[in-house]
């Protein structure tokens, strides 16, 4: 990754309402937001239905203005820009798109010199562009096809050779992936790395995808309610969330970390103590290089022989994120309980477990889980509080809920 040291894009304290037609009452899509993007980033905005992540990339390119609060891009306040001033801004951001938005009656090539056609690029520059183009996202044998003819994946490369078409410094990828099947979904990530890497263009990824944000994005803001609650490094964010909505989205992408069906399973299959081993390959540290979260899991098979503790590896699953391991992995402990207790004390000193007890002894899940600070445990579908992963899966993010304010609420907070 081409990482600048200057920030490309900017949002200051970012507040965008909506007024609702015909109701006095004033929505909120994003509320009082502030971080910023390196120029040479990928960065992740990850949220579910409803977090205002499309509507905050979309003041990005000026599609939507902020209520109040200033978005910078490339050193533009691009919040207070007329059209005039806006356009020569906007050919500098390319965008791609979740449902591929190619013209069906244009071929391949026909799609990619849209908008050069646009800019008034000269025929010859067109067709050379064009072909260097088709060649970047290995589609030069496609060029006189029409979308009908493309598979998903090759659509998406399409609209991703369109974005890069006149040349832009910034593209925003809006749920990009989330209509192809997982092994198309990391060809196009690979591709995006790779525009990344050798054109150093700066990426901006808006998903609800936890795992397209740990392959390849270097730092993430996590979006709720149209506020960032949390931001960081990638594998910061990723081995250490601190909120709940976080920790929710990491256990949907954690490696290793078995459901509660599994482990009703294991139990019957093996009826020791049954713990899971968090495996994080190093600390994590703040600006001043003091240990915020320590590494985890990594003295395991020591302690185990120093115990002299019966073992069984049963389930487990180590990923890399930016390039770090992490993961988790479960085993099955048997032998004399007070034995088992000490050795789970001594590993719990430096590691994170999650502790399901035995067959004939059994933790609750929820429970076991929400101890060891990986997710929060779940309420029950329907019921009142934090709504549930299953709940946030139900939505569907075509265009973002906001948050509901009454009128005297939105005035005090305008003031």
């Amino acid at each position: 990754m081409t990482q600048g040291n200057e920030p490309i894009i900017v949002f200051d304290h970012v507040v965008k309402e909506f007024t609702v037609r015909g109701a006095k009452k004033t929505m909120r899509a994003v509320d009082d937001v502030s971080l910023s993007i390196d120029e040479g980033d990928i960065f992740g905005i990850i949220g579910y239905s409803g977090a205002g992540k499309s509507t905050l990339v979309r003041m990005i390119n000026a599609l939507e203005q902020p209520t109040s609060g200033t978005v910078t891009v490339m050193g533009n306040d691009v919040s207070h820009m007329g059209e005039g001033r806006l356009r020569p801004v906007r050919q500098k951001i390319g965008m791609i798109f979740q449902q591929f938005n190619l013209f069906s009656q244009k071929t391949v090539a026909q799609n990619i010199a849209y908008p050069l056609r646009l800019d008034h690029w000269r025929k010859d520059y067109q067709d050379r562009r064009v072909k260097e183009l088709l060649e970047f996202v290995g589609l030069a044998e496609h060029a006189d096809k029409y979308p009908s003819q493309l598979s998903g994946g090759q659509k998406q490369r399409v609209g991703i050779a369109r974005a890069l078409a006149t040349n832009p410094k910034i593209l925003l990828a809006d749920e990009a992936t989330s209509a192809l099947d997982p092994e198309t979904t990391t060809e196009v990530l690979q591709l995006l790395e790779r525009v990344n890497r050798q054109l150093g263009i700066t990426i901006v990824l808006i998903t609800h995808q936890m795992n397209v944000v740990q392959q390849i994005a270097n730092r993430v803001a996590v979006m709720s309610s149209g506020k960032v609650v949390e931001q960081g490094s990638v594998y910061d964010v990723f081995a250490a969330p601190k909120q709940p909505v976080t920790k929710r989205f990491i256990a949907t992408a954690m490696d290793g970390l078995p459901d509660p069906a599994r482990i009703a399973v294991m139990r019957e299959q093996w009826p020791g103590r049954l713990v899971t081993v968090v495996i994080r390959q190093r600390d994590i540290v703040d600006a001043n290089g003091d240990v915020l979260v320590p590494a985890s899991g990594q003295d395991i098979s020591d302690l185990i022989a120093a115990h002299g503790i019966h073992s069984g590896l049963l389930y487990g699953g180590i990923d890399t994120v930016q390039d770090i391991a992490i993961g988790a992995v479960t085993y099955e402990f048997t032998g004399d309980p007070a034995k088992i207790d000490a050795f789970l004390d001594d590993l719990a000193r430096g590691s994170d477990i999650v502790d399901f007890g035995t067959k004939d002894a059994p933790i609750d899940y929820d429970t076991a889980v929400a101890r060891a600070h990986i997710a929060d445990a779940p309420a029950p579908h329907g019921a009142q509080g934090t709504p549930t992963l299953a709940d946030d899966l139900e939505m569907v993010e075509d265009v973002d809920d906001v948050v509901e304010m009454n009128p005297d609420t939105a005035r005090k907070e305008r003031d």
